[in-house]
């Protein structure tokens, strides 16, 4: 019994000293898991920063990069504009030396017709002389007749006057009819040439960049068919396009006027085909411009076709796919219309994609972008703005709701419902702010950089004000000893929020309020 007890204590001996084994190699393996945990946890995290670090210095190589691509682009635009405007004052000078010389032309012919007026009135005189003479020469004559011929005075007088009528007829009526038509004709035409001339030197420079096309011809003998028979050609081609032409004496060449580029376009590509079939008459000229209508009316089409196929929009409704084809023919501060659609709904679609809105979204920002312009090109003008016009023709041809609101809201003439109603105005505020993209009158431009900078140095404090980036940036320098640093975060913010309201500009405008403080001090 006793040895019984003894095994049964020592066998609930092992079992409690087994536990405790036990538990002490489950708690010395847990501890080495964890242990082994924490150390992948801290691998991943280093392999975690170190990849960041990685992926933010390539980033920022990238964008070092583009930037210093874009400033060589710009620079090279700069260059080229600049090279343009000195050709273009070259013409101009040309021209301005050619009206002068017309000029002096009209005014020699104008002392030439006033010579002939005087040949004129002598002549008139002398006439007068004659038929005078003539008068006596006649009385002299009937008797003559009376006593040779032993005519009558009724029949020697017949014979008398029928000879005078004749003479007077062909030598002094016709002659003097001849001189005074000749006169008026020529005087008329050179009165329309001043008048036209004249006209010319006042809008030139003001049309010259965004309301001509130049026609160029294989010879100055094409002009002539052009006018045609006391200009009848001219004034159908006129009447049918509803363009201007002007034809003087720049060789090979015809300039189209008007302010509708759809309207020049038909009109260079009818005188292209009339120049080329050589038959130039009224009605031709119409045949050739209705069908030309038709043709562009086509073309408009694939360029719109061409152009949604290029973004990769499907489904769009025919009439939004023309109104896309007609922004070819279209320009907004010189910058063409097409191409700033199609930058805008690239830009969208990069901007929604690096948002992480989705593919759905993606797709409709991208179809905003392109439509978000349309209404600039409306077949009916009315008094809507582009923006609330552009969203009613949308909304007509049935595109989503979230499309609309963001044509109608580019402009803040409506309110933003939908996500993507910011990113198409952000992304149309960035295609026109480019460098290069746009341009303005000098005068203008000059002007808004002025006012930016006064405004920013009437603040206390502000020492200088430097517009640059063609005012897409202003320096604010101010005084350490009467701003602070925290005075500085205001006076920018109060300025920027000034120039939002009281100014008109493309794009934005950043304002970097500059803070310096020098201590100088000299050892001896």
């Amino acid at each position: 019994m006793q040895e019984t007890l003894i095994v049964a204590g020592v066998a609930v001996a092992a079992i409690v000293i087994g536990i405790f084994i036990g538990k002490s190699i489950f708690a010395k393996n847990t501890r080495i898991a964890i242990e082994e945990a924490e150390q992948q946890a801290k691998k991943i995290i280093d392999d975690a920063i170190t990849l960041a670090e990685t992926t933010k210095e390539k980033k920022i190589l990238e964008a070092k990069e583009q930037f210093l691509k874009l400033k060589s682009e710009h620079e090279k635009e700069t260059l080229q504009r600049n090279q343009k405007n000195i050709e273009q004052e070259g013409r101009i000078k040309q021209q301005q030396q050619s009206v002068n010389d017309k000029l002096a032309n009209v005014q020699k012919q104008s002392q030439e017709i006033d010579h002939l007026r005087e040949t004129l009135n002598k002549q008139l005189e002398v006439v007068n002389l004659k038929r005078s003479e003539l008068e006596k020469h006649q009385e002299e004559h009937i008797k003559r007749l009376e006593k040779v011929a032993n005519l009558s005075a009724e029949d020697a007088k017949a014979e008398l006057v029928e000879m005078v009528k004749q003479e007077a007829r062909t030598k002094a009526i016709s002659h003097v009819k001849e001189i005074m038509e000749e006169a008026k004709i020529n005087a008329s035409k050179e009165a329309k040439k001043i008048i036209i001339q004249t006209i010319q030197r006042t809008a030139a420079e003001q049309t010259i960049e965004n309301a001509i096309t130049v026609f160029n011809l294989e010879s100055d003998e094409i002009k002539g068919q052009i006018i045609g028979r006391e200009g009848r050609n001219i004034r159908a081609l006129e009447a049918a396009t509803g363009v201007d032409l002007i034809i003087d004496d720049t060789p090979e060449a015809i300039v189209l006027s008007c302010f509708d580029p759809l309207r020049r376009e038909i009109a260079r590509l009818s005188l292209q085909r009339l120049v080329q079939d050589g038959r130039i008459h009224p009605a031709r000229i119409e045949e050739v411009v209705e069908k030309t209508k038709r043709q562009l009316e086509e073309q408009i089409m694939e360029i719109g076709e061409r152009t949604i196929i290029e973004l990769g929009i499907h489904g769009l409704h025919k009439d939004l796919v023309r109104m896309v084809g007609k922004m070819r023919f279209r320009s907004s501060y010189g910058q063409n219309l097409l191409m700033h659609s199609k930058e805008t709904a690239n830009l969208c679609g990069i901007m929604a994609a690096e948002l992480g809105l989705g593919q759905k979204v993606v797709k409709l920002a991208k179809r905003a972008g392109l439509l978000h312009d349309i209404g600039k090109v409306p077949d009916e003008e009315t008094e809507l703005s582009h923006a609330l016009l552009g969203a009613r023709l949308a909304e007509k041809c049935g595109e989503h709701e979230a499309v609309v609101n963001a044509i109608g809201a580019h402009h803040d003439e409506m309110e933003m419902t939908y996500i993507i109603s910011p990113i198409v105005q952000a992304c149309d505020a960035i295609s026109g702010a480019r460098p290069g993209a746009r341009r303005e009158m000098m005068q203008s431009y000059l002007q808004r950089i002025k006012d930016l900078e006064n405004l920013a140095t009437a603040y206390n404090g502000v020492e200088k004000a430097y517009a640059i980036q063609a005012g897409r940036e202003l320096r604010v320098i101010v005084e350490a000893d009467k701003v602070t640093d925290a005075d500085s975060d205001r006076l920018s913010f109060e300025i920027a929020d000034k120039i939002q309201k009281e100014m008109q500009f493309p794009g934005q405008i950043k304002v970097t309020v500059i803070r310096e403080l020098r201590s100088v001090s000299i050892a001896r």
